[in-house]
């Protein structure tokens, strides 16, 4: 630590190098059907002995009962009957466990085409995505799918797995084949950072443990990747956004006239003295407080939660944003995404729905939804009329407030948003604000307003 940093910046700084020590890293795992992804996730939890005693007796018992010798690793992931029963992942599982190094938050994440919007779900707020290959197989059209996924997610880091290399004879030109094509084709999608690895996950290989049976491979095991694979951003060097969850008005004899804005810090840095902007309202003021957790401070960073003072007592409340006076997002009332849709309703112009981003939510319509993407070979089906469950399109929306979006490429976290039923609460469409692969179709015809719904 160099002695010109301020004492602000040395706290921050030493703050991060904490946060390194014992970090996290959220991961989810994709692949085609029966590539062994949760015998992957199995094997991993297994040999890095995070599994209780009770789960792996009660995994040994349901063995034995289907006939086989050895525990099936798979059953520590699917959880639910139907998995079981059809050998299948079909819900979304999510796991928690840990090395000395590291936690995890693991999703294991469906095969099937018809479940895309679950992968959508897993890997939304994953830093890394495991996609596994069968080696006998070679990347499949699901294969490219979920690479373009991860791409439309930006999800910085993708691991190949390129599993069943023991089906193989743990060969090293079938692997070097598998990793070539998914590498030239993540790359051009835009994928920053892409590793390949052999394994065979039923019989541990490359997982945790390196293989023996493959001595051309020098990189690291899926688990070692895992522990040392960069996570998270320099706070600093995003722009800060802080949407306001909760006013704090305690209007007690001790605190009269104390004012303060609950929230968590989306992204960036915040410090006593900074001028900031209150979207969408527009007005400005500069903060003269940082309480963390009972703690006056003069810095706070994402994701910490805190609660913020104001010089100027101004009209705000929950769904405002705080960013920098020289660095607040534009607003807006005119949105153009990339969106999946997760309902089993379709998704069609016109319709009326609820539009929620950070902690603001707003009514908006759907003015056009200009083309519906074909992710097997990224081809643009133009003017669809609809989304289906599982489609991923670009949509155009009008809301009735203006919203400060940013482009999710610049933030996943202030760039992502929901679109909600408004007569029942039910999650619809999840959405990515601005540019994609996805070309948005130009002169597009606007859709008609109903009454009561005219922005």
């Amino acid at each position: 630590m160099t002695s010109d940093l301020t004492s602000e910046e040395q706290a921050a700084a030493a703050a991060v190098e904490r946060s390194a020590a014992t970090s996290q890293l959220r991961f989810a795992t994709a692949g085609s059907v029966d590539d062994g992804k949760s015998t992957l996730v199995g094997r991993l939890l297994h040999d890095s002995k995070s599994v209780l005693a009770d789960q792996l007796e009660a995994v040994e018992h349901a063995s034995r009962s289907r006939g086989q010798e050895a525990p099936d690793l798979a059953l520590l992931t699917d959880g639910l009957r139907a998995e079981r029963e059809q050998g299948i992942t079909i819900d979304v599982a999510y796991r928690y466990f840990a090395t000395p190094k590291r936690r995890f938050i693991l999703a294991d994440t469906p095969g099937h085409v018809q479940y895309t919007r679950n992968m959508v779900t897993g890997a939304s707020t994953a830093e890394l995505a495991v996609v596994l290959v069968d080696a006998r197989n070679g990347v499949v059209e699901q294969t490219r799918r979920h690479a373009a996924v991860a791409a439309l997610l930006r999800v910085p880091h993708v691991v190949l797995a390129v599993n069943k290399m023991d089906l193989v004879d743990y060969a090293e030109p079938v692997f070097a084949a598998i990793a070539e094509e998914f590498t030239t084709y993540a790359a051009s999608l835009g994928v920053p950072e892409i590793t390949a690895i052999p394994i065979s996950a039923l019989a541990g290989d490359n997982v945790v443990t390196a293989s023996a049976n493959m001595d051309w491979y020098g990189g690291p095991t899926v688990l070692e990747h895992l522990e040392t694979v960069p996570v998270g951003t320099d706070p600093s060097q995003d722009p800060a956004r802080f949407p306001v969850q909760y006013v704090i008005r305690p209007q007690t004899a001790e605190h009269p006239d104390y004012r303060g804005y609950a929230g968590q810090i989306a992204s960036g840095v915040l410090r006593v003295g900074d001028a900031v902007t209150v979207l969408p309202s527009g007005r400005t003021s500069a903060i003269t407080g940082i309480d963390a957790l009972g703690a006056m401070v003069d810095v706070a960073w994402a994701p910490q939660s805190v609660t913020l003072t104001l010089a100027d007592d101004l009209d705000i409340s929950r769904g405002d944003l705080l960013a920098p006076s020289d660095h607040a997002p534009r607003t807006t009332r005119d949105v153009e995404a990339t969106v999946c849709h997760l309902h089993d309703r379709p998704l069609r112009v016109g319709d009326r729905v609820l539009l929620k981003h950070t902690t603001r939510t707003v009514k908006a319509i759907i003015k056009d939804i200009p083309s519906r993407l074909t992710l097997a070979d990224l081809s643009h089906h133009p003017a669809p009329g609809e989304l289906a469950a599982n489609d991923i399109g670009r949509v155009v929306l009008r809301t009735s407030e203006p919203l400060a979006l940013d482009a999710y490429d610049a933030s996943r976290r202030t760039g992502s948003f929901l679109l909600v039923d408004p007569a029942d609460g039910t999650t619809l469409t999840a959405g990515m604000a601005g540019d994609s692969f996805a070309t948005p179709a130009k002169g597009a015809e606007a859709a008609r307003d109903d009454e009561g719904w005219d922005f």
